[in-house]
């Protein structure tokens, strides 16, 4: 067996029965009995792959409808020791900038370009300039109250950041959002580190200038390769998430990277998809047990 497929759902609304996940089973034909990691929210089943056929699409349309998440990955090397993670719609539930914008009354014109940007309708580096430069004159004050009344951290991360610190992976916090934010989101998540854009202000206030070299799509890749040099890692050792288009050459690099409840261009081009649970589904992924994490 050389292979791994794990189903995952939503641990808040489990739906993986063990006649769902036997048939899934059945129809690899050269798997092995499930073994469950999770009961009812996450099974693996390991299997040889045959030539020419697709074992995700064969789950798949055994699975139907049922919300339930795919991955398939060689066995060997599934335990990552390096994630690097987005912030804004992944790790946090929020966009960072869309919700400075909403205390100057710009919200829905912010957010349509946050979209078209994450999207890849729209490079990175401009939309990002083109929204920081509508926030000039917003009082730097107003950070705090964000992250204390609006930002929600996503259900798994803080679990999925400290199981793989506990178990010696490197954790790091990589977006095109601001220091900021990701400073003190960082921290309350378990990140050993944080990277993103540095807004420029004076006299308490945002300017409606972001610091250059703006970080962005490359900037995430250079991250990815810099750390893995740093830690001597193979390329298969390491794991990244994200969401959005400036995500996807890091997602490509990484030895896994998973389009996490993603803009459909980016779910297409990752390795693999979560569209139904939460980033505990990143451990499973890993072949880590429930009764493992970290919380």
């Amino acid at each position: 067996m050389t292979h791994v497929a794990t189903l995952i759902t939503n641990p808040a609304t489990p739906v993986l029965s063990q006649d769902l996940v036997a048939a899934a089973a059945r129809s690899l034909e050269t798997a092995s009995a499930p073994a469950w990691l999770d009961e009812g929210v996450a099974a693996d089943i390991n299997f040889t792959p045959r030539e020419g056929v697709s074992a995700r699409e064969r789950l798949r349309a055994t699975l139907s409808d049922a919300p339930v998440d795919i991955v398939v990955q060689p066995l060997a090397g599934r335990r990552k020791r390096l994630f690097l993670a987005d912030m804004d719609s992944t790790m946090i539930g929020q966009e960072c900038i869309d919700e400075l914008a909403d205390l100057v009354g710009l919200k829905a014109e912010v957010a349509a370009i946050t979209e078209r940007a994450m999207r890849g309708e729209l490079p990175f580096e401009p939309a990002l300039r083109e929204r920081v430069a509508l926030l000039g004159g917003l009082p730097v004050s107003v950070v705090d109250r964000i992250i204390a009344e609006r930002i929600t951290l996503t259900p798994g991360g803080t679990e999925l950041v400290r199981t793989m610190r506990a178990k010696g992976a490197y954790t790091c916090l990589v977006s095109g959002g601001f220091t900021l934010f990701t400073g003190p989101i960082a921290a309350r998540i378990g990140f050993h580190e944080h990277r993103s854009n540095l807004l420029v202000t004076e006299n308490g206030t945002f300017t409606g200038r972001v610091e250059e070299p703006i970080l962005g799509r490359e900037a995430k890749l250079s991250t990815l390769h810099e750390l893995r040099a740093r830690f001597n890692l193979a390329g298969s050792e390491t794991l990244a998430v994200g969401d959005g288009a400036n995500d996807l050459a890091m997602l490509a690099e990484a030895g896994l990277g998973v389009a996490y409840h993603a803009k459909p261009a980016v779910a297409a081009a990752a390795h693999a998809r979560i569209d139904y649970g939460d980033l505990s589904a990143l451990l499973y992924v890993q072949g880590y047990r429930r009764a493992e994490f970290v919380t």
